[in-house]
């Protein structure tokens, strides 16, 4: 294991009331990695609690069937979050996707713990089991379970199996590697069934995504000879489709499907005005550089951001940023020695 986990078993052994977040617009592996980590926790006779910045979106409701994860300030008030011993955060080490829960956590006398896989890092005041090479948080909150000597039930390892499939494209992205197999096929002898799961994740679309999706990649646009995809959502979309934002989940990576495309990004438009953007890449370009352009962050090969609008100007400026990064850098030639 890249990870020594004592102290982490430690402080669990000398505590008894957690709160598990994670970061806003909850992906699987956010939400993953908290349910799973939450039953192993209550595995041990841990009283715990979850709570985001985000409501989870409708197509990960089934990891959480009994609605569990609360949203900060309608299902949890932020004085029940502070009121825990040990404050768990997991997938992401930024101040940023914590969203209103940073105000929360700056305030709480709680101890604080980030389990994440990003390379993007603020100081959270928390003591760190980060490992950047690990292809999901989700591999490493199984790690951890192995490393207390805990096979995992089977709704503990669906739990991290999603976290982890998703987070590696369903094993196709260039993050898979042999440690998350490894992985995977020890979750899958805990009872997990990998074509039950791909159906509850990828073969539930709603008619209103399909129009969403048809509508957006309807705009793709690709320039740079063809390296570069990208295209954008409006507000108005979701109205005329009756979709929901969190509809837009994966769409990016549909780009990267167009033959000779090596980078893509897509541009949400927020109800505040605001514009998310998602980055991919896989080429060696790192996103990451990229998107900490603009206050964001998180893996070399797939990143975010969030911009001011309006779309038009946020699409102009990532879209010449990306194209900068995307130029070789000209080498200087050696100085000319005179005879």
């Amino acid at each position: 294991m890249t990870i020594d986990w004592r102290p982490l078993q430690e402080l669990i052994a000398s505590h008894e009331r957690f709160v598990l977040t994670s970061h806003v617009r909850p992906d699987a592996d956010a939400i993953g990695s908290e349910m799973g980590m939450a039953l192993l926790l209550e595995s041990l006779g841990k009283t715990v609690r979850i709570a985001n910045p985000s409501a989870t979106p409708n197509h990960l409701k089934f990891l959480d069937p009994e609605g569990r994860i609360l949203k900060l300030g309608e299902g949890i008030k932020p004085a029940e979050v502070r009121e825990t011993e040990v404050h768990l955060i997991l997938d992401t080490s930024s101040w940023q996707q914590l969203a209103d829960f940073r105000k929360v956590l700056e305030s709480t006398p709680a101890r604080k713990i980030v389990i994440d896989h990003h390379v993007s890092s603020d100081d959270l005041g928390a003591v760190e089991f980060k490992d950047v090479t690990a292809s999901a948080t989700g591999v490493l909150v199984a790690e951890f379970a192995a490393f207390l000597g805990i096979t995992p039930t089977r709704d503990m390892a669906e739990k991290m199996y999603c976290a982890i499939a998703t987070d590696t494209g369903w094993f196709r992205f260039s993050n898979t590697d042999a440690r998350t197999l490894r992985t995977a096929a020890w979750l899958i002898d805990c009872g997990v069934e990998p074509n039950l799961l791909y159906q509850q994740l990828y073969e539930r679309s709603s008619l209103a995504r399909l129009k969403l999706h048809g509508i957006v990649l309807s705009r793709v646009a690709v320039t740079d000879d063809g390296r570069l995809a990208h295209t954008y959502v409006l507000q108005q979309d979701f109205k005329e489709t009756g979709s929901h934002p969190s509809d837009t989940e994966d769409l990016v990576n549909d780009c990267l499907t167009i033959e000779g495309t090596e980078c893509a990004f897509i541009i949400v438009e927020q109800m505040s005005g605001q514009v998310k953007i998602s980055f991919r890449s896989r080429s060696e370009l790192d996103v990451a550089a990229v998107a900490e352009q603009f206050g964001g962050g998180g893996h070399k090969k797939a990143s975010g951001a969030m911009l001011p609008g309006p779309l038009a100007t946020a699409q102009q400026r990532v879209l010449q940023a990306m194209l900068a990064a995307m130029t070789p850098q000209p080498v200087d030639a050696p100085p000319v020695e005179s005879e």
